[in-house]
């Protein structure tokens, strides 16, 4: 249960930090640069990883069963 809990917090902090930083490079938008260009950036920085990995954690600590609560009879 505590190491679900901390997955849950890593994987919550991870998205964060990854979806905040994709938010703020939106300005590359107003700069000229188009949608394609913004994808292209951001699938090529580190915070997209992070923001990915955040929410396959924060996925897998909620919905994947817990190895504890197998009743082997």
């Amino acid at each position: 249960m505590i190491f679900r809990l901390f997955l849950l917090l890593l994987g919550f902090s991870f998205a964060v930090s990854g979806g905040v930083s994709l938010i703020a490079f939106l300005n590359l938008i107003t700069t000229g640069h188009g949608f394609v260009n913004y994808f292209y950036f951001i699938l090529t920085r580190v915070e997209s990883i992070l923001f990915i990995l955040g929410l396959v954690l924060v996925w897998g600590s909620i919905y994947l069963p817990s190895l504890n609560n197998r009743n082997d009879e």
